[in-house]
């Protein structure tokens, strides 16, 4: 079996290509090669017995898609992106990267399908920025597709190509719409919601961490654990049992601010919280006041999928994943 990584080198992708290590196979069968890619030379994961192609490649760039294809993966994961907040400050960049790079690599399937039949796996991570303000709560899986930044009109746009390209038998895909993920490791990115796994990641290591938000926000959260169990779940499922709307919202945790801030409390105690410094941020809190507070995601309970259901359960699994098990 050949596996595709596109974003490989981001946290999910660098989780993803360890866990399917770890796993030995995806789906009871046996990886024989890797391919992982993206704009930064990716790192091939410990312990692989394959063959593993680490490339840097701009899914956007003429031929780029063409190439990554040409070798017939069996399962691609499409994870390549940029994050909300850069899409917003960068438009042209945005529609570029998020919106070009999906149709050029899902054209470049259709042609070699036509050419020879072939017919990958495509998992596509999609975003709850797809929806957008003023929203029910819970959200139910039918709600139309509202999004209010252009990151999230690019996710959407990207959802329904998947589902057009898949009822048109070119692939068989599935839009795996990820809650925000918390706690994510490494330093602060340029996502518009880092400051939820900010405010947690830093005080646990004894930095101070920036609120730019008030602690009534609310918002569905998952860690990065489960985000990389939705994909392999999703690779390997039977999409029969999915039908024709191929995109869903993942299970999650819906918390405010103050119930994170107060998990951090009971798994680290007053001397974390006491890192945390309000700052407010217009941008950001224009921003996060049309982000969703929480879905039903029913059908992908029904589906298999599953995620943490306490923010303490997430704050441990940091721990755990990230800190060696100890504060």
């Amino acid at each position: 079996m050949h596996i595709l990584i596109i974003g490989a080198a981001g946290m999910v992708g660098r989780k993803l290509s360890q866990r399917l290590v770890r796993d030995g196979g995806l789906g009871g069968r046996a990886i024989d090669e890797m391919t992982l890619v993206d704009v930064v030379a990716p790192e091939a994961p410990e312990g692989f017995a394959g063959k593993v192609n680490a490339r840097e490649a701009d899914l956007s760039a003429p031929g780029e898609a063409e190439a990554l294809v040409a070798a017939r993966p069996d399962v691609i994961f499409h994870l390549a992106a940029i994050v909300s907040g850069e899409a917003e400050l960068d438009f042209d960049k945005g529609y570029r990267i998020n919106l070009d790079g999906t149709r050029y690599l899902f054209d470049a399937i259709q042609r070699a399908h036509v050419a020879d039949g072939y017919k990958p796996r495509v998992v596509f991570t999609s975003s709850i920025a797809v929806v957008g303000a003023p929203l029910p709560y819970p959200i139910p899986d039918d709600y139309h597709l509202t999004p209010l930044t252009s990151y999230g009109t690019q996710k959407a746009i990207g959802e329904l190509l998947l589902a057009d390209y898949t009822r048109r038998g070119f692939f068989d895909g599935i839009g795996i719409r990820l809650p925000t993920i918390c706690i994510r490791p490494g330093k602060p990115n340029k996502a518009a919601s880092g400051f939820f796994s900010n405010i947690l990641r830093e005080p646990l290591v004894g930095k101070e961490a920036i609120l730019p938000v008030s602690e009534d926000v609310r918002h569905w959260h998952t860690s990065p654990r489960s985000a990389v169990g939705f994909l392999i779940h999703g690779a390997t499922m039977d999409l029969e049992k999915v039908g024709p709307r191929r995109n869903l919202s993942m299970p999650g945790l819906s918390a405010t601010v103050g119930e994170q801030i107060e998990a951090l409390r009971r798994v680290a105690g007053d001397k974390a919280v006491a890192l945390i410094r309000r700052e407010p941020d217009e941008m950001i809190m224009k921003m996060v006041a049309g982000w969703a507070p929480g879905f039903e995601a029913k059908r992908a309970r029904e589906l298999g999928f599953t995620a943490e259901t306490s923010f303490d359960d997430i704050i441990r699994a940091h721990i755990e994943d990230e800190l060696g098990g100890k504060l």
